[in-house]
């Protein structure tokens, strides 16, 4: 699709992924509408933003009536934490919010969607192939969230066989940068390691031993792949990640020498750690022509500039678990 002059809604265009995917929009002339919870300080300033809670279906009516196009970027996650401690928050909000949006969309007769589901749906592996998503049930580490996620797809395919409507589903690797969220208790692993060591905290004390392997990508990419998917019209689903494995203790020591100090790290190894391995594999999308562009070295550097720039603001994200 070009979307030089169309409608389209971002569903959580002022997060992690959602911010510089409206940039990228706006630059390629498309009128771009924002929904989110967020303050509406976040959203693009050449943006439209509508503070609307999308767990109410008539709110989801609302935002897509005359869009040409939706990216349906919501979720609720949190860190593996959070995911024992909160499950059910997390089942019912990615559930009704990816199920109420795509309803809206096929009834107000919207032109494409693109739904970002997640790497929770995978089972249990070490590298994760598009396919293999329906092999088996999510890994116990993301039975929650992976299942509602899921959902989200199954529901998709059942529109695409019924109503020939075709949805675009892009599944990120654990994503990082600008704009995350560095201070709830649901921060993932990148935000939180960037908060503890750019705070001082010495030592910091991590769960397992460090060796634990994930793959990790800027959130500039994943907004770039997105666009990727939407604007080749590709509906089959895709992993967006980088394809790299990277250990903890290595990402740790990265946070550490962009930040410029060098805490004692102490290794818990009889805290859970969850899996030792996960890692998508990119080979579908670069078959299609797309690769990321940041590495890790940059893009840690320029998360850990924008947190030291903002850390003193006002915290300006809706929090979920509040």
């Amino acid at each position: 699709m070009d979307f030089r002059g169309k409608k389209v809604l971002v569903a959580g265009g002022t997060g992690l992924i959602g911010t510089p995917l409206v940039e990228m929009l706006v630059d390629r002339g498309a009128r771009v509408f924002v929904v989110s919870k967020d303050d509406p300080s976040r959203a693009h300033c050449n943006s439209s933003f509508f503070n609307l809670d999308l767990l109410d279906y008539e709110y989801c009516l609302w935002a897509c009536g005359n869009m040409d196009y939706v990216f349906n970027l919501l979720c609720v996650k949190g860190s593996p934490a959070t995911a024992r401690a909160r499950p059910a928050t997390m089942f019912d909000a990615n559930l009704l919010l990816d199920v109420n949006l795509l309803r809206a969309a096929r009834e107000k007769g919207v032109g494409g969607y693109l739904l970002t589901s997640s790497l929770a749906v995978y089972p249990p592996a070490e590298i994760f192939s598009e396919d293999d998503a329906r092999r088996a049930l999510p890994s116990q580490n993301d039975i929650f969230p992976g299942l509602a996620k899921l959902a989200g797809e199954m529901q998709a395919e059942a529109y695409r066989i019924e109503y020939g409507f075709n949805v675009s589903i892009v599944r990120p690797a654990n994503t990082y940068g600008p704009h995350d969220d560095f201070w709830s208790e649901g921060a993932m692993v990148v935000p939180s390691l960037v908060r503890r060591i750019c705070g001082g905290e010495n030592p910091i004390i991590l769960s397992g031993d460090g060796k634990q392997e994930r793959d990790i990508i800027y959130s500039e990419d994943v907004a770039r792949g997105m666009l990727f998917v939407a604007e080749n019209e590709i509906y089959e689903p895709v992993n967006i990640g980088s394809g790299i494995a990277v250990k903890i203790r290595d990402l740790v020591d990265i946070i550490a020498r962009c930040s410029g100090l060098r805490p004692d790290v102490w290794w818990d190894i009889l805290r859970p750690s969850g899996d030792k391995k996960r890692v998508l594999d990119t080979t579908r999308i670069k078959s299609y022509g797309f690769e990321p562009k940041v590495s890790l070295r940059d893009g840690i550097r320029e998360t850990v500039e924008w947190y030291n720039n903002n850390k003193n603001k006002p915290n300006t994200r809706f929090n979920p678990f509040s």
